[in-house]
């Protein structure tokens, strides 16, 4: 079942990234998630299967 995510929504992956950030806002949803790095703001496409793999936690948009 896939996960509930929306535009705006905040997620925190497993990994870090590079620039040592863990928390991602969602910036487009569809068969393809646009996120946008909190720490560094680089922005990445990542296909939806390959993501609900790497999320550890949900924190909903407001």
């Amino acid at each position: 079942m896939p996960l509930k995510l929306g535009v705006g929504d905040i997620i925190r992956l497993k990994k870090k990234h590079p620039c040592g950030g863990f928390h991602w806002e969602i910036t487009r949803t569809g068969a393809d998630i646009g996120m946008k790095c909190l720490c560094c703001g680089r922005m990445v496409l990542i296909p939806r299967a390959k993501l609900e793999k790497k999320i550890k936690e949900i924190i909903p948009r407001d």
